[in-house]
């Protein structure tokens, strides 16, 4: 049961691990909303403006710098009848999903294909070394995407190819990123789902930040080094199934490990001993 000053909370959000946009042409680096930013750079450099580019033309939503063949996607998809779909390289960007007079333009002999192939951490450490203003935004955009342990994920990767866990962590990310924020629940289920060890420390990391915000968590976990990181837990049980679904114990996790009937006390006593 929550108890407290419910009425702090203002919201409540479920961070499910559905994808994160529908879109073909959507990844982590638009959601976060850095690719906006990276538009607006690549539009700045002295030749984007001889050329009379606008951000836009940096886009591979709308039409003007992105490749007319395969619309931005870089590939091409040739749909069989009886047979799975084939995909194909783009042959008129050969991939590169905008058009030449784009792809001149450059921050630091970088294009726009190119910092689409970087890595969030890749891409944080290249904007790190620039001194402009829109670099830092796009800096401070990225960054929670790497304090979510998703830093090896590409700039330009496809929003359907991540997994669920991944997906979920860059919504976790998004939140992190708002600067003002009124007080929310957020509610995850299993966040740790092919998580490794490092990244999960990252992750609980990313939720002291939100509770620091103001924010509140309630989080669904069987992982050892959640639950033990728990300011209250409730611990359902005491099998599975029809012989499960009844409350065993709630608490610290301190009073869990001394209660006799929770499977659960008796795994996470070695990580509080």
């Amino acid at each position: 049961m929550l108890r407290g000053d419910l009425d702090v909370i203002k919201d409540v959000e479920f961070i499910d691990q559905n994808p994160i946009g529908k879109s073909s042409r959507s990844n982590p680096a638009t959601y976060l909303k850095a690719w906006d930013e990276v538009r607006k750079l690549m539009s700045d450099e002295k030749q984007a403006k001889l050329e009379g580019f606008k951000p836009a033309h940096f886009s591979f939503n709308v039409d003007g710098g992105r490749c007319d063949e395969c619309q931005g996607e870089g590939s091409i998809k040739v749909e069989m009848q009886f047979m799975a779909d084939l995909v194909l390289t783009c042959e008129s960007c050969h991939g590169k999903r905008f058009k030449n007079e784009v792809l001149d333009i450059r921050h630091r002999h970088k294009n726009v294909f190119e910092i689409l192939e970087m890595t969030i951490e890749e891409a944080i450490n290249f904007f790190s070394e620039s001194e402009s203003t829109t670099a830092k935004r796009i800096v401070n955009k990225l960054k929670p995407l790497a304090d979510v342990g998703l830093g090896y994920v590409h700039m330009g990767q496809s929003s359907s190819t991540l997994s669920g866990g991944e997906s979920q962590r860059v919504k976790l990310a998004s939140f992190l990123a708002l600067e003002k924020s009124e007080p929310t629940l957020f509610i995850f289920d299993e966040p740790t789902t092919g998580l490794h060890f490092h990244d999960i420390n990252k992750l609980l990391k990313a939720f002291n930040a939100l509770i620091d915000k103001g924010h509140s968590i309630i989080v669904v976990e069987h992982n050892m080094e959640i639950i033990k990181s728990a300011d209250h837990l409730i611990d359902l049980g005491p099998e599975g199934g029809n012989e499960g679904g009844y409350l065993v114990f709630e608490g610290t996790p301190e009073k869990l490990i001394k209660e006799p009937k929770s499977y659960t006390g008796k795994y996470l006593m070695p990580y509080l001993s």
